[in-house]
């Protein structure tokens, strides 16, 4: 640095003036630091009659079955997010996507859009974040050992729609907050 000291900003959570939440404000200069919630992506893809779930390799729930989905990234748009945690988590390729869901799950600030997409080829390689990326029949699904209530809800909305090409997206069930089994 050139001879000046930075001057170091202290934030104190406060709510600010017209606003009717507490945030972060810098004591210094009034700045507000807006916390707001994160976006999910993801998709139920298929390969035939078969459907694309990866175990999870990382925490929450390390050794559960999910769909491949996860944060999207600055500049992506929401599909290009869907196909790039496809990629990264299963080693698979997708396309055709349809908005499918919006969940919302206030306990941990995420809104999730959740797509139903095609595999290009039936070709799988977990990635460093899945164990394992397998193909399963609707019989197979292993489902007292998947990791999140969106995949029950992703998986279940997508059984409702596989034979329509046109449908309006869904939302949480009624009642469903997504808080692993209790409800607000």
């Amino acid at each position: 640095m050139s001879g000046k000291a930075r001057r170091r900003q202290v934030f104190s959570r406060k709510v600010p003036e017209n606003d009717t939440r507490e945030r972060l404000v810098c004591d210094a200069c009034g700045w507000i630091h807006y916390e707001n919630p994160k976006i999910v992506v993801g998709a139920v893809s298929t390969w035939e009659d078969r459907i694309l779930l990866c175990r999870r390799a990382i925490e929450p729930r390390e050794g559960r079955w999910t769909i491949p989905a996860g944060f999207l990234e600055e500049h992506e748009t929401a599909e290009e997010g869907a196909v790039r945690e496809t990629r990264e988590e299963a080693g698979a390729e997708i396309d055709g996507l349809v908005l499918l869901a919006v969940y919302s799950i206030p306990r941990i600030s995420q809104v999730q859009l959740i797509y139903r997409a095609r595999m290009t080829r039936a070709d799988t390689a977990p990635g460093i974040e899945s164990h394992e990326a397998r193909l399963f029949r609707w019989s197979e699904i292993p489902w007292p050992d998947l990791a999140f209530p969106s995949v029950h809800w992703a998986l279940g909305h997508f059984r409702e729609v596989a034979d329509r090409d046109v449908f309006p997206p869904f939302t949480n069930p009624p009642g469903e907050t997504g808080d692993m089994g209790r409800r607000r």
